[in-house]
C-alpha cells in the first residue's frame, strides 16, 4: 500500500535538496523556481503546492536547519549539568549543524545583507531565547568563580570559532590542505576539542 505521508516527505525533502543548490549557486535573487523543479524533477505547480513562493522555500531551508538544534540547545543550558559540559555539548551540536548543513554559513552572510530582520525571526521562532541564555551564563560566571567575560561577547566568540571555518572552507581548504576533503573533514572534526579547550583555557582566572 502507498504510504501519501512518505511520498509528500520524500517530496519535500528533494525539493529542499535542489532549492539549497539554486540558492547556493544563484542567491536569492537569481534564483529560479523553474530550476529548482527541474532538479527536484517534479512540475513548478506541484512546487508552488508544497511552498507557495520562493521566499517560503528560502524559510523552510533554514526552519529546517534549526528546527531540532535549537530546543536541544535550550534544554541543555537548563539543565542540572555542569557549565563545563553545557559549553561542551553547544559546541558539539554547532558543529554537527553546520557539518550537516555546510550551506548556511553563505547563505546567513547572504541573508544579513538581502534581508537582515529575517534569520532573527527564523532562530526566535524555533524556541531561542537569548535573554534566557544570558542570564544562565551571567549565574554560571559567578557560581564557578571563572573569569567573568560579558555573555554576548562569550557567545559571539563561541559562535565565530564555530563559523568561521566553514564559511572560509575554500581558502582553508586550498592553502593548508591543497583541497583535500579528507583531511579538511578531519579538521572539522578536530574543531570541537580545539574550541571547547580554547574556551575552557580563556575562562581560567
Amino acid at each position: 500500500m502507498v504510504n501519501i505521508k512518505t511520498i509528500k516527505k520524500s517530496t519535500e525533502i528533494k525539493i529542499l535538496e535542489a532549492a539549497k543548490e539554486e540558492f547556493i549557486i544563484r542567491g536569492f535573487d537569481g534564483a529560479r523556481m523553474q530550476h529548482i523543479a527541474e532538479k527536484a524533477e517534479i512540475n513548478k505547480a506541484l512546487l508552488h503546492y508544497y511552498f507557495r513562493s520562493k521566499e517560503n522555500l528560502f524559510k523552510a531551508i533554514f526552519i529546517n536547519a534549526f528546527k531540532e538544534f535549537i530546543p536541544k540547545i535550550m534544554l541543555t543550558f537548563q539543565s542540572e549539568i555542569s557549565f563545563s559540559e553545557k559549553i561542551r555539548l553547544f559546541i558539539n551540536g554547532y558543529i554537527d549543524l553546520l557539518t550537516k548543513n555546510p550551506h548556511l554559513p553563505v547563505f546567513i552572510i547572504n541573508e544579513m545583507h538581502r534581508n537582515p530582520k529575517l534569520l532573527p525571526e527564523i532562530i526566535l521562532s524555533q524556541g531561542a531565547n537569548p535573554n534566557l541564555i544570558i542570564e544562565i551564563i551571567s549565574k554560571e560566571f559567578k557560581k564557578n568563580n571563572i573569569k567573568h567575560i560579558t555573555p554576548v561577547h562569550f557567545i559571539v566568540n563561541i559562535l565565530s570559532m564555530c563559523i568561521f571555518p566553514f564559511a572560509a572552507s575554500p581558502i582553508i581548504k586550498g592553502v593548508f590542505f591543497k583541497q583535500n576533503e579528507i583531511k579538511f573533514n578531519q579538521f572539522i572534526k578536530e574543531r570541537k576539542k580545539i574550541v571547547f579547550e580554547f574556551v575552557q583555557n580563556a575562562l581560567k582566572k
